[in-house]
């Protein structure tokens, strides 16, 4: 039986605004996409979300990257969202008794970025990588979430927006869903036996 069900935050509960990305490369003459395929990149990507670097210092490779620091800080605020009907259904999962919690490769400034978007409680824990020490897809990413909440494989119910980090959960034998919109969201909840379809969000 299905436990807790654990949420990726970026690209499922959060949304970072793209036109936003654009026009401050645009702004800043820079080619599109010139600063996420530098800040994603290796090992960048998983010196940050693993703690080994700040956010900050992150930021300022990015800059140096691109010769340009006022563009490379200026996406680093780039705006973003919580999805409402992700914490609609993030509360109708917690209503029925079961946990919920996030996993995210995130940096060392998560949870005050969440405390600036006003995050609500509906989603319990938030496990962020770096500070685990291990980001998605590595397997200890997972096992630490699996201790911390005291629940076995088998009954968490993962979701996340990156292929990658879904096969090495069900390689651990955690049930898993490819977020792709709210709606198969619900359906794969309801196949699962974890929310049913009479609820009053089923309509969101």
């Amino acid at each position: 039986m299905i436990k807790a069900v654990l949420f990726d935050l970026d690209g499922v509960v959060r949304h970072f605004d793209e036109r936003a990305v654009a026009e401050i490369e645009a702004s800043h003459s820079l080619a599109a996409g010139s600063i996420a395929a530098f800040a994603f990149s290796e090992p960048h990507l998983t010196e940050v979300t693993t703690g080994r670097i700040t956010r900050a210092e992150w930021v300022r490779r990015i800059g140096d990257h691109v010769e340009n620091h006022a563009a490379a800080r200026a996406w680093g605020a780039t705006r973003s969202r919580i999805d409402d009907d992700v914490v609609r259904l993030a509360a109708e999962i917690r209503a029925l008794g079961r946990t919920t919690a996030i996993l995210t490769n995130g940096s060392d400034t998560v949870h005050a970025e969440l405390r600036a978007l006003d995050f609500p409680p509906t989603f319990g824990r938030v496990f962020n990588s770096a500070e685990i020490g291990h980001a998605k897809p590595d397997p200890a990413a997972f096992h630490h979430v699996l201790e911390a909440l005291g629940v076995r494989a088998r009954e968490v119910f993962f979701i996340d927006d990156t292929p990658r980090n879904l096969t090495a959960a069900a390689g651990l034998g955690i049930v898993t869903h490819h977020f792709t919109d709210v709606p198969r969201l619900r359906a794969a909840l309801v196949g699962a036996g974890i929310v049913t379809t009479s609820s009053s969000s089923s309509s969101s």
